[in-house]
């Protein structure tokens, strides 16, 4: 069976190609009894959609795939923490656990922003785990560099 780490990694490959696009490098990965049924990158700019979030493409890749909007017994994977909009998809799609490397302090929804994902009163509750992959911290630093260094030209 894969780990969490594993399956981290495997986010940061869909992270790496939202950054080849020049998006925000951001992934996600749902996992379903040790398969990944759902990926996805931010995609933004591409598609000039605010809503086009790493998060929220891999929850609706995993739903097409189980052929339902509930992903019970569902883990979700991301990068860098998600965000108050994803949270709450995350809720409504009832997803079991998210596992993320590292914080969001401008737009968390975990623990940064706002605590959504543990709140008391929502009607699905959602593990969260943190655990931090050095590679992602990186390549968020080296995107955001190469943005600064780009406007200055």
């Amino acid at each position: 069976m894969k780990s969490d780490i594993e399956f981290l990694l495997e986010a940061l490959k869909e992270a790496e190609k939202a950054y080849r696009y020049g998006e925000v490098p951001i992934g996600a990965v749902i996992v379903k009894d040790s398969q990944i049924i759902g990926r996805g990158f931010n995609r933004k700019e591409f598609l000039q959609k605010p809503t086009a979030h790493a998060e929220i493409i891999a929850i609706e890749e995993a739903s097409r795939r189980l052929n339902s909007w509930r992903l019970n017994d569902c883990i979700l994977y991301s990068t860098v923490e998600p965000c108050i909009m994803c949270c709450g998809a995350i809720i409504q799609a009832r997803i079991k656990r998210v596992v993320y490397a590292i914080p969001d302090p401008k737009f968390g929804g975990v623990e940064s922003l706002f605590p959504a994902l543990s709140l008391q009163k929502a009607n699905h509750q959602v593990e969260t785990a943190k655990i931090y992959i050095p590679e992602v911290e990186t390549l968020m630093k080296k995107f955001f560099k190469n943005l600064r260094e780009e406007k200055r030209v």
